[in-house]
């Protein structure tokens, strides 16, 4: 007993140091790497800086952030998610062009970003992120008029110096050159997720069409995306090929947030078809509007549809056209009751009689009594019917009680 209790944890291995100090924040992390010099060796270790999360650190600002870069982060970065000082009282410069390149020399391995109330206005555009990104996550930010565009805007200073230079038409033209094979190639993100930014409108959505690799497109409580500008981003043939979204597959449109803006139904825009678009999403506000042009969708296989109240009758005429649909996806879904219909006095008597005779002798009044309040029995067996080959999925889902 007298050896264990002179045990401390020295006597440790590091790797299991490393997973225990695995289970602390940020914060605490670098407080443990003032302990001792072991210590600080293990707290740099990098299997430790894989998932950093910022977010829940209230006080971070920009001069933390160049001393986390330089001292903890490197190459074993994989996600990072940051909280900005849009709604601090503190303000000024959160990310800056330098810090960011500074990040993209160091964290080549970084491939997810994910940023909370962060004021990207002091930045040009996008191609300003790391390269290595392929998930970026905008939740309440702020974003420039031309944040997605595809090249870097010129200053007005450039544009005279160009303007006025006297260098031959030849030594122009070797320049563009040099312009063009040293810019990027493009920007390789792949999934866009926008949560609750009301900065992004359709000139935003316009600017994605020129992301050669954009695969996934979650818009959720973007309240000024309108269905023209959905419509004029849709994957369609044009002369030279395919135009707007043509690598998109995925999709998600939910309005489910604060009220007082004039609801756009952006939706709608589907109704002009999607060449390409297997899986769509619907939430909130805009399950309505999307299920009527959810039969434009040719290439539609999977469909969820969250948050919102449906109807048996409104899910049914809706997916009669779907034949093409795979997996149908409620998530959070209430289902209104069904509703029996009224019985006129002096028709069918003698069916409610055989009717009510059958009932009693099978003994299975109860049951009766639920499935025609509980739609979802119901609804399976329609959507069975109509959509054979498709898989059907009910999570937290419920069914309304009238008062009545």
């Amino acid at each position: 007993m007298e050896e264990f209790k002179a045990c401390d944890l020295d006597y440790f291995p590091e790797n299991i140091l490393i997973d225990v100090l695995s289970f602390l924040s940020v914060r605490e992390l670098v407080r443990a790497g003032r302990v001792c010099k072991r210590w600080k060796r293990l707290v740099k270790d990098q299997r430790l800086w894989r998932f950093v999360d910022l977010t829940a650190w209230k006080g971070v600002t920009s001069r933390i952030l160049w001393v986390l870069l330089r001292q903890y982060l490197g190459c074993g970065l994989r996600c990072l998610r940051l909280r900005g000082l849009l709604l601090s009282a503190r303000g000024g410069t959160f990310l800056s062009e330098s810090w960011l390149k500074a990040l993209a020399t160091k964290c080549p391995r970084l491939s997810k970003l994910y940023l909370l109330h962060t004021d990207l206005r002091t930045l040009s555009s996008s191609q300003l992120l790391p390269s290595s990104l392929q998930v970026l996550e905008l939740c309440g930010c702020e974003l420039p008029r031309g944040f997605f565009n595809q090249t870097l805007p010129t200053s007005p200073a450039q544009e005279r110096a160009e303007a006025t230079s006297s260098v031959g038409a030849q030594h122009q033209g070797r320049g563009q050159k040099r312009k063009q094979l040293s810019s990027p190639s493009g920007i390789p993100i792949q999934t866009l997720v926008l949560n609750n930014v009301p900065s992004f409108t359709d000139q935003h959505l316009q600017s994605l069409t020129s992301w050669e690799r954009l695969s996934r497109l979650e818009l959720r409580d973007t309240f000024r995306v309108t269905a023209n500008g959905l419509r004029s981003c849709a994957a369609k043939d044009g002369v030279g090929g395919v135009e707007g979204l043509s690598r998109l597959k995925f999709l998600e449109i939910g309005i489910t947030g604060r009220q007082g803006y004039q609801l756009q139904m952006a939706s709608l825009g589907l109704g002009a078809g999607w060449l390409g678009l297997e899986e769509l999403s619907l939430g909130g506000k805009e399950v309505g509007p999307g299920l009527l042009c959810a039969s434009r969708l040719k290439d539609l296989k999977q469909l969820c549809l969250w948050a919102c109240t449906l109807s048996e009758m409104q899910i049914v005429r809706s997916c009669r056209l779907l034949r093409g649909l795979r997996q149908l996806e409620f998530l959070d879904v209430v289902f209104q009751p069904r509703q029996c219909p009224p019985v006129v006095e002096g028709e069918g008597g003698a069916e409610e009689e055989q009717n009510g005779e059958e009932a009693a002798e099978a003994g299975d009044n109860s049951n009766d009594d639920n499935e025609t309040l509980d739609p979802i029995p119901s609804l399976r067996r329609s959507l069975a019917v109509l959509l054979p080959s498709c898989t059907l999925v009910f999570t937290n889902c419920s069914v309304q009680i009238n008062a009545d």
